[in-house]
């Protein structure tokens, strides 16, 4: 009798599930934009899906996803209202969040383009953490949704708002924090699937996974604010849907040709010109590397430290 009871009692322990390092975790869901249907006229797909629809869907099945494993979640929004970039950041340090998670969706001029981007805020070197958390969001995004068969950006928000980073991520900073752009919904075939349910699921999962991996290990710290990498002016979100645009892969081919001619001052300017216009993209790292090795072979020396410091704090490689 004692036996059946032993086996009794340890058939229900292995049916009971683990506890999830996600337990009790403090999680803030930033489904970005909201409400800006009328303001942002870029935030749109080619049939019409909008930015901000498809982000709030997987943060509301993220949302159900980290319930399940016991976490405590917050959102920022959960209808279709605009909420401001200061609230979002609030809400996040009031309630002690472990993690803030921004969840956006990109767009360009170039329609072909379709590749995930994860941005932390500042320096690669003072936020360690969330660049961990990046490098792992980034990965699982890879494998969920193109299966590990793109290329990916892990960058400073300093790549886009090259003065201040993102309101957001600024106004976190001290907590592991990111914001993913899993997909381009200018990509005309991706459209079509980030309107499926499904396939929001499916994204949801990915970044649920890297929260679990995150959590299973010990968190980075991240670090007072120090270095300075002076700004490089770059095209905003509006103004890269405009057809120069396009040419950011063109331009970077044209600059390792006339590279391989010796020729600084053209290359300089063809690198800087794809820099300039999609200075997030995977090409971008390789590109600022030839802008630093340029400006040292024409002997600009504190120009080419700059341009070296830069490569090095705002894109990580990812592999």
């Amino acid at each position: 009798m004692h036996l059946y009871i032993i086996i009794l009692l340890l058939l229900l322990s292995a049916c009971q599930p683990a506890t999830s390092v996600l337990s009790g975790k403090v999680i803030c869901l930033d489904a970005g934009h909201g409400g800006t249907a009328a303001t942002d006229t870029y935030r749109v797909g080619p049939t019409g899906e909008r930015e901000e629809w498809i982000n709030l869907r997987v943060a509301k099945h993220l949302k159900e996803l980290l319930k399940a494993e016991h976490a405590l979640v917050m959102m920022t929004r959960t209808t279709d209202t605009a909420v401001s970039l200061s609230e979002r950041a609030e809400l996040a340090k009031a309630q002690g969040a472990d993690v803030f998670l921004s969840i956006h969706h990109n767009a360009t001029a170039d329609s072909s383009v379709n590749f995930p981007i994860v941005y932390y805020h500042g320096n690669a070197s003072e936020n360690q953490a969330s660049v961990r958390l990046g490098e792992l969001v980034i990965r699982q995004l890879r494998a969920a949704l193109f299966n590990d068969s793109v290329a990916m950006s892990l960058v400073s928000d300093h790549t886009i708002f090259p003065k201040s980073g993102t309101a957001v991520l600024r106004g976190t900073y001290g907590i592991p924090a990111i914001i993913g752009e899993a997909t381009f919904f200018t990509n005309p075939t991706e459209e079509q699937k980030l309107k499926s349910e499904a396939y929001n699921r499916r994204e949801a999962e990915a970044y649920r996974d890297a929260l679990r991996e995150f959590f299973a290990e010990p968190i980075p710290l991240v670090q007072e604010k120090k270095v300075r990498v002076p700004p490089f002016t770059v095209l905003q979100e509006a103004e890269r849907m405009r057809p120069e645009a396009l040419a950011w892969r063109e331009n970077f081919e044209r600059g390792e040709k006339q590279f391989e001619k010796q020729d600084w001052p053209t290359a300089y300017d063809y690198f800087t010109q794809s820099a300039r216009s999609f200075p997030d993209s995977y090409l971008a790292r390789e590109v600022h590397h030839y802008r630093a090795l340029i400006l040292e072979k024409m002997d600009s020396l504190e120009a080419a430290g700059i341009a070296q410091q830069r490569v090095n704090e705002y894109y990580v490689p990812v592999k």
